[in-house]
């Protein structure tokens, strides 16, 4: 009997000190003017709900605060904006104190140089360092030559075998950029790279606590990996008198014109944000289009039709030229609704230099606001039917400039790999649709939040067509 009331004690006592803990955090961020919301437990806030739950909890706040809201997610007080006007609004004025504010465990792990994160003239140097490397005369004349012979070589071989179209996407977007990046082939290397930025990948959405076990800390760790292989790569390129002709050699070329040029740490931050930014979306979406195509027959045979057109003419061994790229019309539709419907980007994180006030609310400097576009992806004032894959209303020309399309950011910040990374996803269609046929094998499980992904894998068994 005491033991009993010993132990309910104990429950009543646990009990009202969470209760404790969370009213304190509620007084202590209920300052004047602030939007409607809740902010959770001390340090951890809502992260596990925001993480789990994701969209789900997205909804539901919502639905009873409206779409201008105040969370606590990944360490950091956030007001997350689902407002079109206002996200638009956001995105376009970095200048007036609304700077890029990724989570602590990004920057940690990308780098406090990434170009995702800096500001002002090292934000224009980097980016002004990436242009160079992705303008269009490079990828008619370099890389799409690269990224074509890459692909014919990675999609061989593939009839009569029972694949993970996942793992596979994964393998080709992380060496297609590895390639293009460092002239690294497969091999000891590549191997090495790819092990260490799977943990990097799982930790940049995470709290950062350093502790044994936590993607954190594997992630971080397998930073310093990362950095020391790409360090040993830069000194070997430095002492070489040999031309690569791939974007190190290029970030690494002298250039007198250039104001401020590049320290070996902010180019090292740069390669690792070039590979991890397109190994994350051109994976993703490109297993996403395969899944797509493969449940909507009709799709995929336009698509068939217009790749068929391309290589008419071509020997087998011949590649794609930049006029045949320009050409698919069809298959650029279907990497934007692939985009949209799986809604491969749920947002950007914008931070406040100073307090602003928006919407009526006043944000205190220092707060995060979470641009959280999923739901523009899936509004019925914007796409006709949106939870339907449908490619075709993508063949107006019109609806990838309306002023809330937000596929790959907005602003000064408008993905700079947009071009590039369309460009692989074209050619690894273009060869996959027109060497093979597939059909799934068992019922995948696709995980859409926090980053899409099958948990268990997406098998497909291949034939040739």
């Amino acid at each position: 009997m005491v033991l009993l009331e010993l132990v309910l004690a104990l429950v009543f006592g646990f009990l009202l000190l969470c209760c404790g803990l969370l009213r304190w955090n509620e007084v202590r961020y209920r300052k004047k003017g602030l939007p409607p919301g809740t902010m959770g437990w001390p340090l951890f806030g809502e992260t596990t709900e925001f993480l789990k739950q994701g969209p789900n909890f997205m909804k539901n706040q919502r639905a009873r605060y409206g779409n201008f809201f105040k969370s606590h997610i990944l360490g950091c007080p956030t007001v997350v904006c689902m407002d079109p006007e206002i996200n638009k609004y956001i995105l376009m004025n970095e200048s007036k104190g609304l700077v890029p504010g990724y989570p602590q465990s990004m920057l940690d792990i990308l780098g406090e140089c990434n170009i995702a994160a800096v500001t002002g003239p090292l934000h224009k140097s980097m980016k002004n360092a990436m242009l160079g490397l992705i303008n269009p005369s490079m990828m008619r004349e370099q890389l799409l030559p690269k990224v074509d012979e890459f692909m014919r070589s990675h999609l061989s071989n593939w009839s009569e075998k029972v694949i993970d179209i996942q793992e596979k996407t994964k393998e080709m977007a992380l060496y297609s950029a590895l390639k293009q990046i460092a002239g690294i082939e497969s091999g000891p290397v590549s191997e090495a790279l790819k092990s260490e930025l799977f943990q990097l990948v799982l930790g940049t959405l995470s709290l950062p606590i350093n502790l044994p076990g936590t993607n954190y800390r594997r992630a971080f760790q397998a930073r310093r990996k990362i950095v020391e292989i790409l360090k040993e790569i830069i000194g070997k390129r430095r002492i070489s008198h040999s031309s690569q002709l791939d974007m190190l050699d290029l970030l690494l070329k002298t250039d007198d014109n250039m104001k401020s040029k590049l320290t070996e740490e902010q180019i090292i931050d740069l390669i690792i944000a070039l590979i991890y930014s397109g190994y994350e979306t051109v994976s993703t979406t490109t297993m996403m289009a395969v899944k797509f195509l493969h449940d909507h027959p009709r799709a995929l045979q336009q698509l068939r039709e217009e790749h068929f057109e391309i290589r008419k003419g071509k020997s087998t061994e011949e590649g794609i030229d930049w006029n045949d790229y320009k050409s698919m019309t069809f298959t650029r539709a279907v990497i934007f609704e692939t985009l949209r419907l799986a809604t491969v980007v749920n947002g950007v994180l914008r931070k406040t230099t100073q307090d602003i006030e928006m919407k009526g609310f006043l944000i205190p400097k220092g707060w995060r606001i979470y641009v959280y576009t999923r739901e523009i992806n899936y509004d019925p004032y914007l796409y006709n039917e949106p939870l339907i894959f449908n490619p075709w209303r993508w063949m107006d020309r019109n609806l990838d400039s309306h002023q809330y399309f937000m596929l790959f950011g907005g602003g000064s910040r408008l993905c700079p790999g947009k071009e590039l990374g369309t460009v692989e996803i074209a050619t690894f269609l273009h060869y996959f649709v027109t060497r093979y046929r597939w059909e799934e094998v068992g019922v995948a499980t696709i995980h859409k939040f926090p980053r899409v992904e099958a948990p268990h894998g997406l098998h497909i068994r291949v034939e040739s067509y």
